[in-house]
């Protein structure tokens, strides 16, 4: 497994310096967000300047490049895919998984798309990220969905409205320890890269 340790969450919103600035950051990865970063009139020009920036060259030692796309299913996302999968791609941010079968269909659209797109195959990896409870109790099966699952995400914010939490988490949010552990057990069953959920700073 190749550890990721520090993960930056993009906006990909009209501000473009947003973007270039963190392809030089020092984090190990960037999710560049076409999803919960912005208002959905703002989702169009966030995909173009996403996807303007994949194309640029990295520069050795910059940041895994990972999109934050709309949800499997959403009417959003094949756009987001057609858009975004491209060299210069290294991960996808699938939000909202509930299920073993969504992966399975992204992995599919990527097994198709990658040669036709001058990738090489299986190049491109999928962070899952499990907000729900019916993610959480699937988290085993769909941490081992696919050979592309490089880690799951937990999704703090949504699976706490979910439960009818608080939105704002005190206590280092020792009400969601339950669920904050089961993502590490589920993802080490899998051998694949736990990594809890956004902390804004």
């Amino acid at each position: 497994m190749n550890l990721i340790r520090s993960w930056m969450f993009v906006p990909g919103k009209h501000r473009q310096r947003m973007i270039d600035k963190a392809l030089g950051v020092s984090a190990d990865a960037i999710m560049l967000d076409i999803e919960d970063g912005m208002a959905p009139n703002e989702k169009d020009t966030a995909r173009n300047n996403i996807a303007e920036s994949l194309g640029r060259e990295k520069a050795p030692g910059s940041p895994a490049r990972y999109v934050h796309i709309n949800a499997i299913g959403h009417a959003r996302m094949d756009a987001d895919l057609e858009a975004v999968i491209q060299p210069g791609l290294e991960g996808l941010v699938c939000p909202k998984v509930d299920a073993p079968d969504e992966v399975r269909k992204i992995d599919a659209i990527l097994n198709d798309r990658e040669p036709k797109n001058k990738l090489e195959k299986k190049s491109v990896k999928l962070l899952i990220a499990i907000e729900s409870p019916q993610g959480l109790l699937n988290a085993p099966a769909i941490a081992a969905s696919s050979s592309r699952v490089a880690g799951l995400l937990f999704g703090a914010e949504d699976f706490g409205w979910e439960i009818s939490l608080p939105a704002v988490r005190e206590g280092e949010a020792r009400d969601l320890i339950y669920a904050r552990s089961s993502i590490v057990f589920a993802a080490a069953s899998a051998h694949v890269q736990a990594i809890d959920g956004v902390w804004s700073t």
